[in-house]
Parts: C-alpha cells; sequence; structure tokens
C-alpha cells in the first residue's frame, strides 16, 4: 500500500509540472504591460509616479497566485477522472490507486494498475492532458494593456511637462508667441469649472487650481509676488497650485503684471426659515408644526441632514430620543429646501414634550466643509390637570409626608365640596391639617431663599428696634456735609453675601419667582387657618403657577461635547523616563519684541537713498504677507518688488506698507519676583531659620 501511495504521489507531481508549464504563459504575459509602463516613466514619458506599474505587476502576481492555487486544488479532485479519460490502459480505475480495494478482485485489479502505470502515464502523456485541461487564458493580458495604456494616457494628459498647443484666434497665438508662455489654468474636478488655456492675462480661478505656465521658443522665468521663481524650459510647463491670491511676471516682459485671484471654497450656507423664533411654544391642542429649512453651497451639497431630539420628562428623570432625517436632493446641486408640515405624532411628541433640532450639510470639497445652524426648540404645553411634582430645583428631594402643591389644591377643593356636611371641629381640623401640609411646602421651598422658618425677615422688625438698615435710622447717614458721601457706601451700594437672601445660588429672576410662589403659599397658609378653605384656593393656584414657571425653565438643551485626551506614548509609559516633560511652574515670560529688529532696520533704510541692508526682500515679503486685506497685500508685494527692481520713489510707498504691518502687542502680566530668604524657607518647611 505504501508503494502505490508514493507512485500515485509522483504522478501527481509530475502532473502539477505539466500544468505549470502549460500555465507559465498566462501568468508572465499580463507583466510585460506593467514592464512596459515602467520603462515609460523611466524614460521621461509620462508624469505618473512609479508606484502605478509596481502596483500592476503586484495585481498581476497576485492573480498568478490564485491561479495557482485554483489548478492545484482542481487536480487533487479531479486526477483520477482525468486519467481515465486520457489513459484507456487503466481501464477506468484509476481511483484504485488512491484507495486499497476491500475484496480480493479489487486486490487483483489494483496490482495490474500498479504494473502498467510507469508506461501508461509517461511525460508525454501527462503533457497532452495538461494541453487539453488547461488553455491558454488571454484576458488578463488583455486587462493588463488596457490599465497599463490607460494609465500612460492619463499621466500624459496631466503631465506638467507637456506642451499645450496654443489655440485660440490668431490674436491669441500672436500674444503667445510675442510672451514666448501660454497660461492654462485647471480647476479642481469637484469645482465643474472648465480649463482655460491662451496668452498671458488676468484669472479668476477656483481655491486649489492648478496652474501651468508653459514655454514657446525659448526657456523662461516667471517671478511670483511672494518672491518664488519658478523654471520653464522650453518645450515645458513650470506648475504651481494657487492657494492664494498672487500676482506674476515675465523675467522676458518685467513690466507687465498679471493677477491670479483666487476664489475660496466658501462652506454652506444653512439656514432654518420656519419657526421664526428660536423657542416656539406651540397651542396645547396642537396637531402639527411646520419646519422650513434651506441650504445653498457655491458648487455642490453632498449630505444635509435634518437632527431632532426629543426631550421628556423633568427633574433628573429626562430622556432623550435622537432622529436624523436626510434633506431631499433637487434638480441644483448647489442648493436643498425643504417644507414640511410634521405630525406631532410623526415626531412622536406628547403634552410636556420638547424637540430640539438643527441642520448640518457638508460640501463636495476633498476636505469637506461642515456648517451648522443654531438650536431651535418647539415646546408643547404640558396639560393642566397633570400631577406635578417639586422637581422645579435639581437639588431638593421630597420627602414622602410632604404632599406636592397640586395634591393641596385637591385637598382644599375636596373639603370646600364637604363643607356643608361637617361639623364644626371636623371643618377646623381638616382645614388644619391642610395648612400645615402647605406650611411644610412653604418651608420646604423657603430653604432655596436662605430661610430658616419664616418667609418675611425683613417685617419682623422696625427701623426703630436697634437693627441696622441700609437708609437713615441707627445706621446713620450716607451723606455728609456739601452732599458728599461720609456714611455707609457699602451698605447703599455693596452686595452682602451674609444675608439669607444673597446666599444662594440662583439667579434673581429665579428668587423672584420662588419669592412669588411663597407668598402665595403664606396667603393660602393664612386662609386656611382661619378656616376659610374657598378664598385659599386663588392663592394655592397662584403658587402652583410659578411652581410650573420654574419647571418650564429647568430644562436646558446643550450639544453634546467630548474632550479627547493626547495619546499616550506607550513605549515612555510606566518607564520613568522624564525626557521631554514640562514642569508645572510656569516659566516668567518676556515681552515680545514689538518690532523685529531686521524690519526695524529695512525701514531706517528706506527712509535714505543709501544701500537697503543685505537680503532684505526676505522679512519684507515675510511682513507684507501678514496683511489681512488680499488688495492691500498684493499692493505691498508690488511694492518690494518695484523696489528690487532699483525704483527710488516706491521706497517711501514700501517703508508705509511696513509701518501699516507693525501691531500693538499684547498686554504681558509680569509676576513679582519673590526673594527666598532663609526665614521664608523655614516657614515652608524647607530649612531651619
Amino acid at each position: 500500500m505504501s508503494a502505490a501511495a508514493d507512485q500515485l504521489a509522483g504522478v501527481r507531481q509530475r502532473m502539477l509540472q505539466a500544468l505549470i508549464r502549460r500555465r507559465a504563459a498566462s501568468w508572465l504575459l499580463p507583466l510585460l504591460p506593467a514592464a512596459a509602463l515602467g520603462a515609460a516613466i523611466l524614460a521621461g514619458t509620462g508624469a505618473l509616479p512609479l508606484t502605478v506599474p509596481l502596483a500592476l505587476a503586484a495585481a498581476v502576481l497576485l492573480w498568478a497566485a490564485a491561479d495557482f492555487a485554483f489548478w492545484r486544488a482542481r487536480l487533487e479532485r479531479q486526477l483520477p477522472a482525468w486519467l481515465n479519460d486520457a489513459v484507456p490502459e487503466l481501464e477506468d480505475s484509476s481511483a484504485m490507486l488512491a484507495a486499497a480495494p476491500a475484496t480480493p478482485l479489487g486486490a487483483l485489479q489494483r496490482q495490474r494498475l500498479l504494473a502498467r502505470v510507469d508506461t501508461a502515464l509517461d511525460d508525454e502523456r501527462l503533457r497532452a492532458i495538461a494541453v487539453r485541461k488547461a488553455r491558454f487564458n488571454a484576458i488578463p493580458l488583455a486587462l493588463a494593456a488596457v490599465a497599463a495604456a490607460g494609465a500612460w494616457a492619463y499621466g500624459a494628459a496631466h503631465s506638467p511637462q507637456r506642451i499645450a498647443t496654443p489655440g485660440g484666434s490668431e490674436a491669441a497665438k500672436a500674444a503667445i508667441a510675442r510672451a514666448g508662455i501660454s497660461l492654462h489654468a485647471m480647476p479642481p474636478a469637484y469645482t465643474g469649472a472648465k480649463p482655460s488655456e491662451g496668452a498671458p492675462r488676468d484669472l479668476q480661478v477656483p481655491q486649489h487650481s492648478k496652474l501651468l505656465w508653459c514655454a514657446h521658443g525659448a526657456d523662461a522665468v516667471i517671478e511670483l509676488s511672494d518672491g518664488r521663481v519658478l523654471q520653464a524650459a522650453q518645450g515645458a510647463c513650470a506648475e504651481l497650485q494657487a492657494s492664494d491670491s498672487i500676482f506674476w511676471r515675465s523675467r522676458k516682459e518685467p513690466g507687465n503684471r498679471y493677477t491670479v485671484r483666487v476664489t475660496p471654497d466658501q462652506a454652506p450656507q444653512v439656514a432654518i426659515t420656519t419657526p421664526g423664533e428660536s423657542v416656539t411654544v406651540l397651542k396645547p391642542d396642537a396637531q402639527s408644526a411646520q419646519i422650513a429649512v434651506s441650504v445653498s453651497d457655491d458648487y455642490a451639497i453632498t449630505r444635509a441632514t435634518l437632527h431632532m431630539t426629543l426631550a421628556r420628562g423633568s427633574g433628573e428623570n429626562i430622556r432623550f430620543t435622537d432622529k436624523e432625517s436626510p434633506l431631499p436632493a433637487s434638480a441644483d446641486p448647489r442648493k436643498r429646501s425643504w417644507n414640511r408640515q410634521w405630525m406631532l405624532k410623526e415626531l412622536g411628541m406628547e403634552p410636556g414634550d420638547e424637540l430640539y433640532f438643527f441642520v448640518r450639510a457638508s460640501d463636495n470639497a476633498p476636505v469637506p466643509h461642515i456648517a451648522q445652524s443654531p438650536t431651535y426648540t418647539l415646546r408643547l404645553p404640558g396639560t393642566q390637570g397633570e400631577a406635578l411634582e417639586s422637581t422645579a430645583l435639581p437639588s431638593m428631594v421630597k420627602p414622602e409626608n410632604l404632599r406636592s402643591q397640586r395634591q393641596i389644591i385637591i385637598d382644599t377643593e375636596q373639603l370646600v365640596a364637604d363643607m356643608p356636611r361637617l361639623a364644626a371641629a371636623e371643618l377646623r381640623a381638616r382645614s388644619e391639617k391642610i395648612a400645615g401640609d402647605q406650611a411644610k411646602l412653604r418651608l420646604r421651598y423657603g430653604q432655596f431663599l436662605g430661610e430658616e422658618s419664616s418667609l418675611f425677615g425683613e417685617e419682623e422688625h422696625s427701623e426703630g428696634d436697634g437693627h441696622e438698615h441700609g437708609g437713615g435710622g441707627a445706621g446713620g447717614p450716607t451723606q455728609g456735609a456739601g452732599g458728599f458721601g461720609t456714611g455707609d457706601i457699602a451698605a447703599q451700594f455693596g452686595h452682602a453675601h451674609d444675608q439669607e437672601g444673597n446666599a444662594t445660588i440662583f439667579d434673581p429672576a429665579t428668587k423672584e419667582v420662588l419669592r412669588r410662589a411663597l407668598a402665595a403659599m403664606w396667603d393660602a397658609e393664612k386662609q386656611l387657618r382661619a378656616i376659610a378653605p374657598k378664598p385659599a384656593l386663588p392663592p394655592e393656584y397662584k403658587a402652583l403657577g410659578a411652581i410650573k414657571e420654574l419647571q418650564q425653565a429647568e430644562r436646558v438643551y446643550l450639544h453634546r461635547t467630548a474632550f479627547v485626551p493626547p495619546a499616550i506614548k506607550e513605549e515612555k509609559r510606566m518607564s520613568g523616563d522624564m525626557a521631554g516633560a514640562a514642569s508645572y511652574r510656569r516659566a516668567q515670560g518676556t515681552a515680545s519684541e514689538f518690532v523685529p529688529a531686521d524690519v526695524r532696520e529695512l525701514v531706517q533704510a528706506l527712509g535714505g537713498d543709501g544701500a537697503l541692508p543685505a537680503l532684505w526682500s526676505k522679512p519684507a515679503r515675510a511682513a507684507v504677507a501678514r496683511l489681512a486685506d488680499e488688495e492691500q497685500r498684493l499692493a505691498a508685494q508690488a511694492a518690494v518688488q518695484d523696489v528690487a527692481d532699483g525704483c527710488q520713489p516706491c521706497r517711501a510707498k514700501l517703508r508705509a506698507w511696513l509701518r501699516a504691518t507693525v501691531q500693538q502687542p499684547a498686554v504681558l502680566l509680569q509676576a513679582r519676583p519673590q526673594a527666598q530668604t532663609r526665614f521664608g524657607q523655614a516657614l515652608q518647611g524647607k530649612g531651619a531659620p
């Protein structure tokens, strides 16, 4: 059995070698287009990087490896069938070579096959099987040739070294021949703007456009306003990507300047036209709400979405649900608008809910600009009969035995309904009980105004009882002789933090609402203790309204923000390496130089007729580049170029532009030095005096 297995393995190995020789042409020929493309790039006839033919060759080799694995797996499965079809001497019994038969007759047949395998399966017979089963595949070669040709054509079309044939009218051809330069502008593809070419001229191009200066007849030197110099050999082009507005001139014609103005790509404009207010309170019986949005961009909008956040609940039990709806595209890719009447059920709004929404849009730039509108709010008021817990203030937790203002109103209304049937003692007991509940709730809210057991602290004494007041009386006057202040000025204009009304964390508006609620609770309590429950209902409802006002102001929506910590360097973590670590002690700052020394020296030199400092143009161009206005910057750069050409009257103009670049320095706060004495060190525990 071992000899049969070895003999079959040898046959399989020789068959695999025959298949490899048969498929070698299909694997190697697709490499020829990649080699030809690489040779063209090395010869300088294309503008593609060398990685393109290498990537194409890698793709061919990857396909060859996959094809080899496919044929080897197929050989393992179908070798017996191939042998039975091609070799009649095996009598359709080649499967017995792989496994020993279970019957004596099968064993006899296997021995007969082993005796004739060597003569029946020679190399010529196996080669014939490989030719019949594995045919030449020309598809990879065709695909590789098409890919290489397309890559070469793309590189030739976008090569900065190509010569653009001057076109247009005879006047344009004459201008190009006279200047020896043709100017070509190729805007980015995402702008949709058409390329242009022609004689030297002023241009208005989108940002990141590619500019080509092609030389005709002789070498050309292009001088840019920022000091850069571009060389264009005869029959070649110089390339520049326009990011800022510049002007340029040819050294052959230094008197002619041409301006290239760059139009920056603006971010999308997002607006919410309906509703008109940032916070809109719907009617309690409203069934729908209208939302109208509009988005526009200078080129195209790729994505615009309406983000909605539904807030439900109160206090600390507020749940937020997010929803995002894309704005439908329009026929004009630069604009999108959506005006829709939303059903409140579709938005999931119920009484007491709030909906926050905003629009976010991005354009089609390679690095998209993202714009977002302000957040608008739709508020659906809750029903008047809903039970309101005292959760207007987040820090208050209502005890179990403390009844809410709504419960007190319900008890009072029930007492008013039962008054004709109640005895005097029972009426007094129930009224006193409700008054006690009202007093507990009043004292609970009074804690947030700094009160302990009373409401009107200022009314518990008069001006003549010995207490000090801000005005006259025992406190004395605040004005002296002649009307000038000689008294307690701090009491008149100051803010006392040790008073109970000011020792809270709430703003004055919240305090005013709390005072209004407490005053109404106090009036209701007085009526209840006077056994007059019916007159107590109006102040109770007034207190409930103040509490509802606080509850509606407690829910605030803010955009989610997150802190992104810097990445931790794992190689330095837990290593104890302190190299590059900064001290937490801030070093003493030094005043920045008001005017750079080289600019100061240049301004002084421009005031006379003498020689200018060496390499003066570099600091001058760096200084005028800080001018924010585009027109001023171009004019200042022109003055630098004129002075470099030897224009004496232009010195005054350049001097004025340099003085305009000087900005007021920022105020630097200096720490006062502190002497380290022995006593101070001993006081800090750093040594003995």
